[in-house]
């Protein structure tokens, strides 16, 4: 059996295939369960669901959530940004919905004032600034959550940068607007009154928003996990594709002692295509009842 739990589309998210697109490629993979977990957005799930049915796929609703979480043992108590995923939810849940409609007009407004500081950048160095025709044109590459991605896209195809990486080392960084703040209990609540199940993602990821920006200790983020989160998890993604097998190993013991489930999913935001491509065991898809087809 072959699972990837963690998946991200262009019509919800930051991904650069469509749903279609995805399910076509999991089918060429012979990926037997997957969840597309588009960044504050459930936009696609219907049709994923439409799409598992026809490939003979089994298929989780997902989402992964950001939320604003601080320990007092870490950063000065200042928080930091997290990332969680929930599974198995009702993707008709009202009170979800109403939330990530209000996150996708946040997300917008958001945009626009990045877009004003990034101007004072541009000035500085004598580079045209962006105007309301710029605006509209990045919003026309936004198939799902508009987010810096999308800006820094922009600032390639103007040829002010060279790549992603320039674009927010340059510029992103020191213009970003904080997200609309969403608290831990707060998603968890969204997520098990919609019925699902709620992990943290990747939360060793050395680059990425994870309890690596508290701290790089595993044992320190155990605890962290322990000490402040617990109570509203169901779960751990262990396998990612930014985690070492040391790593898995070692949030896998941690999710069997403390009694949480374990997920795991490539994050494929297809730079490069990477779906299916982790050694997922079969008892992570059993977790949410899902029986391996006959054969396999």
């Amino acid at each position: 059996m072959k699972v990837d739990l963690h998946v991200h589309s262009k019509d919800g998210s930051d991904g650069k295939f469509s749903v279609d697109e995805i399910f076509a490629e999991a089918n060429k993979r012979k990926i037997d369960v997957i969840s597309i977990t588009d960044h504050d957005s459930i936009e696609c799930q219907q049709r994923a669901m439409e799409l598992a049915l026809e490939y003979g796929i089994d298929y989780l609703s997902g989402v992964e959530l950001n939320i604003s979480f601080s320990h007092p043992g870490y950063r000065d108590s200042k928080p930091a940004s997290l990332d969680l995923l929930g599974y198995g939810f009702d993707i008709g849940n009202s009170a979800l919905l109403k939330k990530l409609e209000q996150l996708k007009a946040y997300r917008k407004k958001r945009a626009e004032q990045i877009l004003e500081r990034l101007n004072l950048e541009l000035e500085k160095r004598k580079i045209p600034i962006f105007t309301h025709k710029d605006l509209k044109a990045i919003e026309e590459t936004v198939d799902g959550a508009f987010g810096r991605p999308h800006i820094a896209n922009y600032l390639i195809k103007k040829r002010i940068v060279s790549d992603k990486q320039e674009a927010f080392d340059k510029y992103l960084v020191r213009c970003n607007v904080p997200k609309m703040p969403v608290s831990l209990e707060e998603a968890a609540s969204l997520i098990r009154d919609a019925g699902g199940k709620i992990f943290i993602a990747h939360p060793a990821n050395p680059r990425g928003t994870s309890l690596a920006s508290f701290t790089p200790s595993i044992k320190g983020q155990h605890r962290i996990i322990k000490e402040g989160m617990i109570a509203y998890l169901d779960g751990v993604e262990c396998w990612h594709s930014s985690h070492s097998r040391q790593v898995t190993s070692s949030y896998l013991s941690f999710a069997r002692k403390e009694g949480l489930m374990a997920s795991g999913g490539s994050d494929c935001h297809q730079q490069p295509v990477i779906m299916g491509t982790l050694p997922i065991p079969r008892f992570v898809a059993e977790q949410f009842g899902i029986k391996p087809k006959e054969g396999e």
